[in-house]
């Protein structure tokens, strides 16, 4: 929360480093996030499977419009009120609510015992895009050595043979490359992500 406690109304409608997404886009995106998770949380709790957004990718994106105009208070009160909200229902959750089942936007069949670490990724991944000078070079160590082998697992056969062999200057150069969060003239293009 730090990072964006300060931000001002020009800074949120500023360019983030997403393609087509100002700062505000991005924070609308993160604290959208922690609310599907609330919304997944809630619904192992009473048993039922439901999808991680209401209206899927179209719900999702049109949650992100509405809200990435807003001003820069109520962006960053709606990331810190989010985040709470989700801290709070992964501490009630039961045991067998934590096996409880939900579908990603993507269309992926998720576990709840998935979902923290995949938020702490979407957390981490996109104060990079905020543009802020945060750098993957400030990302915990445990982060990287939790996501980068799994992340070269899920992109490995994308990755052309000669690019397997890319040297990078630190395990998070070579997580942020894999994102597509790291480009440089001596790096090749990143796989697509899809």
């Amino acid at each position: 929360m730090q990072a964006i406690e300060l931000l001002t109304d020009d800074q949120v409608r500023s360019p983030s480093q997403l393609p087509g997404w100002t700062v505000g886009h991005v924070l609308t995106h993160v604290a959208r996030n922690a609310d599907s998770h609330v919304r997944r949380s809630d619904a192992a709790l009473r048993g039922e499977f439901v999808e991680q957004y209401p209206g899927g990718l179209t719900g999702r994106e049109a949650e992100i419009e509405a809200g990435a105009a807003r001003p820069a208070a109520a962006i960053v009160e709606d990331v810190s009120r989010s985040a709470a909200q989700v801290d709070r229902a992964w501490q009630v959750l039961t045991p067998d609510a934590w096996l409880g089942r939900s579908r990603d936007v993507n269309g992926q069949v998720r576990h709840l015992f998935e979902l923290p670490s995949r938020r702490w990724q979407e957390v981490e991944v996109h104060l990079l895009d905020l543009g802020m000078g945060m750098s993957q070079s400030q990302w915990p160590e445990d982060f990287v050595m939790e996501w980068l082998p799994r992340t070269r697992e899920r992109m490995w056969e994308k990755l052309p043979s000669d690019v397997r062999e890319t040297e990078f200057e630190s395990p998070a150069d070579q997580l942020a490359w894999l994102y597509g969060r790291l480009r440089r003239p001596d790096l090749p293009e990143p796989p697509p992500w899809g």
